[in-house]
């Protein structure tokens, strides 16, 4: 259920929580239990609810930043306002899930503090994205129910940055959760980190929702810029389409992508995130050669 310090705490179906060290052997091969994993423990003391983990489980999908393992799918959650949404930090998270064949569900949490304008303009750029897009207010409660409803019966993962509800969030769905809050800091208009490890909590019949530590930057690790067209849903009914076989939807002519943002049917704000990605990874690609 978490790991803090080389310590597991592990939920045995009628037994209660343990708390467990994993195995040496687990070190030797250079693997680490993750929070999700399905564990077999040998108990050493039970009244103390004290054990060891002997054996990992084959995990269905596992994540390396949250570092978490059988995620059935993501929720993905910044504010609509306060703090404004770093909008290149939500689409490298959508390639990462992406890339790891993870549905994400993007949730714009603290609608009641954005304009109407901004909640239509996040709309139109991420209707079209392949992500179920949601917008809530935790302050007044709005929207909380539809997001229950598609946490059913599903192991998520929920991540964002810092500051935009995502421990209130978790305290609204699991009670029991009791998660700090942090404030937002005035000067810098960014959250404060109030949690510091994974943790898996139950919030219903085969329902659990992990919390995880917040991010303010990621990397697009082991991604080659030909490979990141494929993680842009908007993109795909065009593959194969464009004059030139492996275009690459930069410079080259005749390319349908490009075509389709003129027309505004791929939201240009998705291109330019894709542009601009695309020459990170170029300059990086650069860097490695030089």
């Amino acid at each position: 259920m978490k790991g803090i310090a080389g310590f597991y705490y592990v939920y045995a179906e009628s037994c209660g929580l343990y708390e467990c060290k994993a195995k040496g052997i687990f070190r030797n091969q250079k693997r680490k239990p993750l929070v999700g994993d399905d564990v077999e423990i040998e108990i050493l003391h039970e009244e103390d609810k004290e054990g060891s983990i002997v054996r990992l489980l084959p995990r269905r999908s596992e994540l390396i930043r949250p570092a978490v393992a059988n995620v059935d799918q993501a929720l993905v959650i910044f504010a609509a306002a306060k703090p404004k949404p770093n909008l290149s930090l939500l689409d490298r998270f959508l390639i990462m899930m992406d890339r790891q064949s993870i549905d994400t569900v993007i949730c714009f949490n603290k609608k009641d503090e954005a304009s109407e304008e901004e909640l239509r303009r996040l709309h139109d750029i991420y209707s079209g994205c392949g992500s179920r897009l949601l917008f809530i207010s935790t302050r007044y409660q709005e929207g909380t129910e539809g997001l229950k409803e598609l946490l059913l019966g599903r192991t998520t993962t929920v991540a964002g940055p810092s500051g935009v509800g995502k421990s209130t969030l978790i305290n609204l769905l699991a009670p029991g959760a009791c998660m700090e809050t942090g404030s937002i800091s005035e000067k810098i208009d960014r959250g404060k980190h109030t949690t510091r490890h994974s943790e898996l909590f139950w919030i219903g019949e085969n329902s659990y929702l992990f919390d995880t530590p917040g991010f303010s930057s990621l990397e697009l690790a082991g991604m080659e810029k030909e490979e990141l067209r494929y993680s842009f849903p908007e993109f795909r009914k065009y593959e194969g389409t464009c004059r030139f076989q492996g275009c690459l939807h930069m410079k080259e002519p005749g390319c349908a992508v490009k075509e389709a943002v003129q027309e505004g049917r791929i939201h240009n704000a998705r291109y330019e995130s894709y542009a601009g990605l695309f020459k990170d990874l170029q300059e990086r690609e650069k860097r490695r050669y030089s």
